[in-house]
């Protein structure tokens, strides 16, 4: 039932910045919201997976044009969102990809995106933080929008980065996103969507730990 509505409340379009991919997105977040709290009987969180974030889609512009950077590797993509940057990993080659996302209409919206562009991504509703289950790569896009919770994830990303997984982060600069500690390795114009995007004046750009790298 989760991924009919997805079907109803959204349209096919080609994704921002990867015209390569097609994702099902809605123009304005009002509608699906209203639909996921109609079929489910109870409040529902924000239908974030209605959108192509700014961050998410520069994580899958990094793949798609670097696939050497997941090809044949473990992937997970954290907070996927509507999946875009989990299915620019699946296309690039990675050997598996795994979405994840505590919002079950989201992970349908992820499986309704992979099939619609042909490539497998396995799916979890369970909270990953604080966890490790051999990644060789992380991918997160657009979390750093609360304090505590960015203070978890950073917390968790860099236990993993210093046992050897490769994190990329992408994210226009939200408050709560720790510059101070990351390096700035791309940078990408990305239109906004006023109805979705509270970030309408900055680049998306992709972020990492450790020495710099020049920007492009």
């Amino acid at each position: 039932m989760r991924r009919a509505l997805v079907r109803q409340v959204t349209e096919v379009r080609d994704a921002p910045l990867c015209p390569e991919l097609r994702l099902r997105v809605a123009p304005e977040p009002l509608a699906p919201w209203e639909a996921t709290e109609r079929l489910e009987g109870s409040v529902q969180p924000p239908p974030f997976w209605a959108h192509a974030w700014p961050g998410g889609l520069a994580l899958a512009r990094l793949v798609l044009d670097g696939p050497e950077l997941v090809q044949g590797l473990r992937v997970l993509d954290f907070a996927s969102g509507c999946g875009v940057s989990a299915i620019a990993a699946a296309r690039a080659g990675a050997s598996e990809v795994l979405a994840t996302e505590l919002d079950l209409f989201a992970l349908a919206a992820v499986a309704e995106n992979a099939e619609l562009n042909g490539v497998c991504v396995a799916s979890s509703s369970s909270d990953v933080i604080d966890t490790d289950a051999g990644w060789d790569v992380v991918l997160v896009g657009d979390v750093f929008y609360e304090d505590e919770l960015s203070r978890r994830i950073e917390r968790w990303l860099r236990v993993l980065h210093a046992r050897g997984a490769q994190i990329r982060i992408g994210d226009p600069g939200r408050s709560f996103l720790p510059m101070k500690s990351l390096s700035c390795v791309a940078t990408y114009a990305v239109a906004p969507v006023p109805a979705w995007d509270s970030v309408l004046d900055r680049p998306a750009r992709i972020w990492t730990f450790g020495a710099s790298a020049p920007a492009r």
